[in-house]
Order: structure tokens, then C-alpha cells, then sequence
């Protein structure tokens, strides 16, 4: 049911939008779309929307009226949030957005530790891991939005979300309004006014949040297998249903109620800022979170998840509603960051023995401090984040490079990995143009290599090994491999009377910009991915 997203709209969004007229007869569209709503959620693999797509009757059933293509691709290595959101509305890969992973070691950066995190101004005084100023300016290239803007200056962009990342990244570096929740309330870059209907949001999710939540009713197709699952002492998923004390944050963003929320705000704007109903196209993005935290801390499958993807489905048809009560000509197009795979435990009880945590051997300050002992070499000599191992770049160049050969026969010597890649033999590589499911792991490393960001040594594990050495509360299941499961999402295009079909070869998420931009009649060039042609009448999307 819609009860989340109805909930929350009665306090956030625009009354104007609300009861407005109902939309005229449905026709094909003949014209340009006034308002373009782009969404993303955040670890919606191609896996979980085979899983339950029959099973939706709201917003998911609406979007699989249109244009579908259930294997579209995050067809790059590094398939994390931040690297993921940079390519939906820029058409760029990674190795050209420069967002190679959600942290990377920068040798330069005044801190200890040398992590830069990939929304943030790490340049800002006493900026920390925990209190950092967000930023755009790691992201290399325009978004839609900045394009559309520089086309008609009179267009307005709206970014809102779950994570800074995801705000940020398809919202770019022109936005009329941007906010993302920051683990408190929902907030944006320092000096800007708060609108009315932020503000409405805050206090309508503060009130929510101070109330105890009860557990959440199972929708009737959830499979009797989605039992409790034990994924270490004293920790079982599988059982809340999203029940919630009074006063925790963490556990109200890691439920359906999150994504609500942003739903509502996002549909207060679109109100309040009459978005599409100018003589220009504007656009929303909307970073939808809670089905990654979901997945995090409960796992892909179970009754959360289950009960997720029903609660999404409903949030997406009330949001639906108010813009079509507002009479607004809106496009909608739907994808995912990346996917997921499902916590090790449950998929070692369900038929998949092979399923493994990765072994400490492979921590890289344990490989680097045993390197620098056989080679008497002092100091950290590597460093580590994400999948990027770096050779401390103090040594002198002839160390180095001794250091680098010696890590890179060490980690092919473990038997949990599948590839250790140098940069050289990265960059050597011709970026790949044939279908992303054929690539080879050098070319899916070569769409998320940057020169400046990336590490000296990319280390790749084998299929079904997670990343997690051991889960516990709140980290049960990830994903930033550079197998299928982590790469394959769904990508959603609609808009009254388009004709439906589906497409089940493979597209790239970088397809999604050019196609966007087509269908309101802004040429793009340059960029990494191609058009898509929406219109299976001979009529020409791409050529209009």
C-alpha cells in the first residue's frame, strides 16, 4: 500500500501540486516532456527486479509499461555508489568522470591517512572522515542538468537523495536546490535558505523518527524461505520487519520510511518550484537509499527485502499520482548505482557452498608490512582503499618499482583473487566497445582507471568472495566487484502514452544521458555512452 509515501506527502509536499486538475486523456507523446524525473536506487540489481518484478502492482508495474531494459549495465570494475551515481546522468565512465571509487588514497592530501572521499572538499580546514564539507569538485565533467542549463538558461535542476554521493554526482555542479540527508536531517551546502517544504520534511521526519516503529506487515507473496537467518553470534536478520525504536536514525534510514520521505520532499519541490510547467524542460534527480542500506545490514534477500521492494513499489505510485494530478508532461527514468550479492551465510544455507568472506591475508597493511621486511624497506610501503593498492610514492623510483612487482606476485599468489592489474597494464588497455557483458577484467578496469586517482595496483577477488572479512550489525553483504551481480541493473524509461516494449540485450547506464537529452532535443556529444531509441515506431528517438 501507498500508506509511507501518503503519510509523509500529507506533510511535505506542495498542496498546489496536489490538487491540481486530473491529466487529459492518455495520447502518444508528440512533443517534448516539460519535466524530466530521474531515479535512481541505490543497489537495485537486475538480480533483485527479476526477482519481484511480477509481483509489483504500483510505481515498478507503471515503469514496465514503457521502454525496459532489464540488463542494463554499470559496466565498469568499481561498482560503488559514488562511481555509479557519476555515470547515470553524465554519459561518462568513470576513468572520465574521475570518480574511480566512493575513497581514494590522494599521497597529497594533509591527513594521516591520505583517504579522499568522493564528494568532499578534503582542501576545507579541519575537514575530517566524519566531518567533511561535501562538494562536487571531484566530479570532471557536465551532468544533463548543467547542459540543459547552458542550452536554456531559464531550466531549473533539483537533486535530492539518501546520500550526499548520489546528490551530488547527478545533480552536478549547477543546481537550483540539493539535499541529501546526513544521518540527522536533510541539509545542503553551507549558506543556502532553507524552502519551505525542507523544512516541512525535516520536521515531519523528525516527528516520525521519535516515534516507536512497529513492525511492518509482510506483502502475501513473500516466499515462505525468507525465514531469520543466523549470520554470526548474536546476530540474525531476517526478523524485524523494520521495527524501530523510538529516536534511531540508523534504523529509519535503512527502511522503506527513507525512501518515502525523499519521495515526498522531491514531489514538495516539484510543487513549490512549479518544476515543469514553464516553457522550458527542467529536471529532478532522486537518489533513493534505503534499499542499499536494507541490503547492507539485512542482506538482498529475506523478508526486509522483500518487504523493501513492495514498500518501493507503492512510494513510486504515490509519487506517480501527484504528478499526474498536476497535469505536468513528465518523463521518468529509473536505474540503479550498482547491484548487490546477498550476505555469505544465507547463501552458503541456500544452495552455494563455494560463497566466502576474504581472508585477513589479504589486508594490504599485513601484505605491505611483510614486503617491506623481506625487501628492508622502512615505512608503510603500501597503502589501501577499496580495491586500489598504492606504493608509497616517498620511496625512491627504482624501490618502487620493486615494491610494486613484489605486491603484484603476491596477490596473484593468494587464492581468493582473480586478478592483481597494474596501472601501466591498465592504461595499455584500449577502452572496450563491444558489449559490456563480454569485456575482459582489464577492459572493466580500464572504464573506471583515472591517472591521477587510481591506484598503482587494482586487486580483484574471485566471484562469490566478499570483501567482508566478518559481518557484523549493519554489514552483513556488499557489493564493488567487477562480477554481473554487482554490474547488471535495471534501466526504466516511461512517459504517458509512449509505446512499451523490452529490450533484453545489454545497454550501458552511460546510454541514459544521451537518451534523455534526445527526447527533449538538446544535442550532446563526446560522451562515453550512445542514444537509445525509445520510439519503436519509424520514428527515430536519436534523430529528432
Amino acid at each position: 500500500m501507498k500508506a509511507l509515501f501518503l503519510a509523509a506527502a500529507a506533510l511535505i509536499a506542495s498542496p498546489t501540486l496536489a490538487q491540481t486538475a486530473a491529466p487529459a486523456t492518455t495520447r502518444a507523446p508528440t512533443s517534448r516532456p516539460t519535466l524530466i524525473v530521474a531515479i535512481s536506487v541505490d543497489q537495485f540489481s537486475a538480480d533483485l527486479f527479476a526477482q519481484y518484478r511480477a509481483h509489483f502492482t504500483g510505481g515498478l508495474a507503471r515503469l514496465q509499461t514503457g521502454a525496459v531494459f532489464p540488463s542494463g549495465y554499470q559496466s565498469h570494475a568499481a561498482t560503488e555508489t559514488c562511481p555509479g551515481h557519476s555515470t547515470i546522468l553524465t554519459g561518462y565512465r568513470p576513468a572520465r568522470t574521475g570518480i574511480v571509487a566512493n575513497n581514494w588514497i590522494d599521497q597529497r592530501a594533509g591527513r594521516p591517512d591520505k583517504i579522499v572521499y568522493c564528494a568532499e572538499d578534503e582542501s576545507v580546514p579541519g575537514s575530517l572522515h566524519d566531518s567533511y564539507t561535501v562538494s562536487d569538485k571531484h566530479l570532471k565533467v557536465p551532468t544533463l542538468g548543467e547542459r540543459m542549463k547552458a542550452a536554456d538558461p531559464r531550466t531549473r535542476v533539483v537533486s535530492v537523495a539518501g546520500k550526499d554521493r548520489a546528490a551530488v554526482m547527478m545533480g552536478g555542479h549547477k543546481v537550483d536546490e540539493l539535499w541529501w540527508w546526513d544521518g540527522k536531517t536533510y541539509v545542503s551546502y553551507a549558506g543556502r535558505a532553507v524552502p519551505p517544504v525542507v523544512q516541512r520534511t525535516r520536521d515531519a521526519v523528525a516527528a516520525l523518527v521519535a516515534r516507536p516503529q512497529q513492525a511492518l506487515p509482510l506483502p502475501g507473496w513473500c516466499r515462505p524461505a525468507d525465514r531469520p537467518t543466523r549470520i554470526a553470534d548474536g546476530l540474525v536478520v531476517g526478523q524485524g520487519r523494520f521495527a524501530r525504536a523510538a529516536g534511531d536514525l540508523k534504523a529509519f534510514r535503512a527502511s522503506p520510511a527513507a525512501d518515502a520521505a525523499v519521495l515526498a520532499m522531491a514531489a514538495g519541490l516539484i510543487g513549490d518550484m512549479k518544476l515543469g510547467q514553464g516553457p522550458q524542460t527542467d529536471l529532478i534527480a532522486v537518489g533513493l537509499s534505503a534499499t542499499d542500506y536494507v541490503g547492507h545490514s539485512l542482506g538482498t534477500q529475506g523478508a526486509e527485502m522483500c518487504s523493501q521492494m513492495s514498500e518501493l513499489d507503492q512510494a513510486l505510485a504515490g509519487f506517480f499520482d501527484v504528478l499526474d494530478r498536476s497535469g505536468i508532461d513528465y518523463e521518468v527514468m529509473l536505474t540503479a548505482d550498482h547491484g548487490a550479492h546477498d550476505a555469505t551465510e544465507r547463501q552458503q544455507q541456500r544452495a552455494m557452498p563455494m560463497e566466502a568472506h576474504v581472508a585477513p591475508e589479504l589486508q594490504t597493511k599485513a601484505i605491505g608490512a611483510a614486503i617491506g621486511r623481506d625487501l628492508g624497506v622502512k615505512g608503510p610501503v603500501l597503502l589501501g582503499a577499496e580495491s586500489d593498492i598504492y606504493v608509497d610514492r616517498d620511496l625512491p623510483a627504482p624501490v618502487r618499482a620493486r615494491v610494486l612487482a613484489e605486491a603484484q606476485r603476491r596477490y596473484r599468489a593468494m587464492p581468493q583473487v582473480a586478478a592483481a592489474l597494474t596501472a601501466a597494464e591498465i592504461r595499455a588497455t584500449p577502452m572496450p566497445t563491444t558489449p559490456p557483458e563480454t569485456w575482459t577484467l582489464l577492459e572493466r578496469a580500464r572504464a573506471s582507471h583515472d591517472p591521477d586517482r587510481s591506484g598503482d595496483l587494482l586487486v580483484l577477488l574471485k566471484p562469490r568472495v566478499s570483501t567482508i572479512e566478518a559481518p557484523g550489525p549493519g554489514y552483513v553483504e556488499t557489493h564493488g566487484s567487477p562480477w554481473d551481480y554487482d554490474r547488471r541493473v535495471p534501466i526504466l524509461f516511461w512517459r504517458k502514452g509512449m509505446p512499451g516494449f523490452e529490450q533484453p540485450l545489454s545497454v550501458e547506464t552511460v546510454d541514459i544521458m544521451p537518451t534523455l537529452a534526445a527526447t527533449i532535443g538538446l544535442p550532446v556529444s563526446g560522451q562515453d555512452g550512445r542514444c537509445l531509441d525509445l520510439d519503436p515506431s519509424p520514428g527515430d528517438t536519436c534523430r529528432r
